[in-house]
């Protein structure tokens, strides 16, 4: 059997198991005329087991009409948000803390982002986790 021909690629980024046809998904995949209840309803499906994580997804829309996705891990800084209880990152990094994390939650993100990053060993996993932790204005300890 022939493969169908892809129409288009969409990158988002949505609340798991918490999306619905309204934009963003609906403005984003409107237009390519696929089921947006049957996406909807197969992602949040997919995600209920990670409510309250923004998830991205890459939905491959093909010629006829059907779709296929791939999730994603969520962002690092999504990860390290929940690892620490904290709303949002600080808005001036490099002169306030908004918290500590740890070596060990560093590599426990490290070890769940793994799949998503482009990288080879887990120590250069961390460093892209610290990378992010400290963009955001938390401290990482010993």
């Amino acid at each position: 059997m022939a493969e169908k021909p892809i129409k288009a690629q969409v990158k988002l980024q949505l609340p798991a198991g918490a999306a619905t046809p309204a934009p963003p998904v609906g403005s984003t995949l409107g237009p390519h005329g696929i089921n947006l209840p049957g996406f909807v309803k197969q992602f949040n499906d997919a995600t209920a087991k990670d409510k309250g994580l923004i998830i991205p997804v890459v939905v491959t829309i093909y010629g006829d009409r059907s779709f296929d996705f791939v999730l994603k891990t969520p962002p690092t800084a999504i990860l390290i948000m929940k690892a620490l209880g904290l709303e949002k990152g600080s808005q001036k990094p490099n002169k306030e803390k908004v918290g500590k994390i740890t070596k060990a939650q560093v590599r426990q993100i490290a070890e769940q982002k793994m799949v998503d990053l482009n990288c080879t060993s887990i120590e250069s996993a961390e460093s892209m986790v610290m990378g992010a932790a400290r963009s955001m204005g938390v401290v990482v300890i010993d």
